[in-house]
């Protein structure tokens, strides 16, 4: 009986309107002439250019790159000092 009802259910909102997505259009908006479809090679051939990363640049991203793992390192370290963490631990007990 159940299966019915949600059938029925989902039957008559098959019969429904869908709600509009967009917002109605302005006649501005329906006056203005399509938009101008651009070529493709020229995108693809920048997309293909090579690259303006350097010998420089590459030095910079990996002292960068260094100089962040050596701050991660740091970080991993214990969060509560040793000796704080067995006083606490001796508070528990």
């Amino acid at each position: 009986m159940r299966a019915f009802m949600i059938l029925g259910l989902l039957t008559l909102t098959a019969c429904t309107q869908p709600p509009a997505m967009v917002g109605p259009i302005t006649p501005q908006a329906a006056a203005a002439p399509f938009p101008q479809l651009q070529p493709l090679a020229p995108l693809l051939a920048q997309a293909q250019a090579p690259g303006r990363v350097n010998a420089q640049t590459a030095a910079d991203l990996s002292s960068d790159a260094d100089r962040l793992r050596s701050r991660a390192a740091a970080l991993r370290g214990p969060v509560v000092a040793p000796d704080t963490r067995a006083r606490m631990q001796r508070s528990i007990r």
